[in-house]
């Protein structure tokens, strides 16, 4: 059945309080949907295009408090923002998008408008982290100067990724920015320890790049992967400073993370440093 809600407020013309059919209250955002209503008008949810719900009480609280540091037409582009990353993604994202991505955009054009610029130093490992969301962030930056006439700085397409990424998967930006960071301090060893500069544009870095991304995950998530003794036996033998880096790196990730590391990660980890070793 078609849910129909009750307007409670206008907030503006593309914002109402509303009660829905089981009588909660949620915020509705979509372009236009407050124009001309008044209290107690009935609006059709499945009529209105681009219909966002926030239904969480403390997300409705943040996001009324947002509205007003920012202009309506700018809660327009960013509905606009929302809707097209949705559909090039193919997701539903968390509705926390709405606070946190109008917050973070609508304050980097502000610091651009005051001539100051925040460096992202972990751009490229997001790109390589996150294609899909990194090629979307790109068109996001495209369509925010289109509508505003604000460029935004590339370092931005990286930011903007991971806030993408992060209403996809239900995972926080401090989490996924904390990883970047991770990484980027696990590839700052590598190169020390093997006296190296990698080649960022590289596929050996973007394998690696991976499949440090993916040991993350699978230490978050705590999965086990295979035993791999005898090869680890002959790793050792073989490749002494890519084994004993394998191990540090792995030392690294488990302390900040906070999990315990399978012993065979550090067996596919020196098979990855071995291919960038200049011994």
């Amino acid at each position: 059945m078609d849910k129909q809600y009750t307007i409670l407020k206008v907030l503006n013309n593309n914002v109402v309080i509303a009660r829905d059919s089981n009588h909660l209250e949620v915020v509705l955002i979509g372009n236009g949907i407050g124009f001309s209503k008044k209290t107690d008008d009935i609006l059709d949810g499945p009529s209105v295009d681009k219909l966002y719900i926030l239904n969480d009480v403390e997300e409705q609280h943040q996001y009324k408090q947002l509205l007003s540091q920012v202009d309506e037409s700018f809660i327009l582009v960013m509905n606009e923002v929302i809707f097209y990353s949705e559909n090039q993604l193919g997701v539903k994202f968390n509705e926390h998008i709405h606070i946190a991505l109008t917050d973070h955009i609508a304050f980097a054009i502000k610091r651009i408008k005051q001539g100051i610029d925040v460096v992202n130093p972990f751009s490229k490992e997001t790109e390589l982290l996150y294609p899909k969301e990194y090629a979307v962030a790109k068109d996001v930056v495209g369509l925010i100067e289109e509508e505003t006439g604000v460029h935004l700085p590339e370092g931005e397409i990286g930011f903007i990724a991971l806030h993408l990424h992060s209403a996809a998967t239900n995972r926080s930006v401090s989490k996924l920015n904390s990883y970047s960071q991770l990484i980027n301090t696990l590839i700052h060893i590598i190169e020390q320890q093997l006296d190296i500069s990698i080649d960022r544009s590289s596929i050996d870095y973007l394998r690696l790049i991976q499949h440090l991304r993916h040991g993350i995950d699978r230490i978050e998530h705590e999965e086990q992967v295979g035993n791999q003794e005898k090869l680890a036996n002959v790793l050792k033998e073989e490749y002494p400073v890519c084994y004993n880096l394998a191990w540090k790196l792995m030392k690294v990730m488990q302390q900040k993370i906070g999990k315990n590391v399978s012993d065979a990660e550090a067996v596919y980890l020196t098979m990855h440093l071995q291919r960038l070793s200049p011994q």
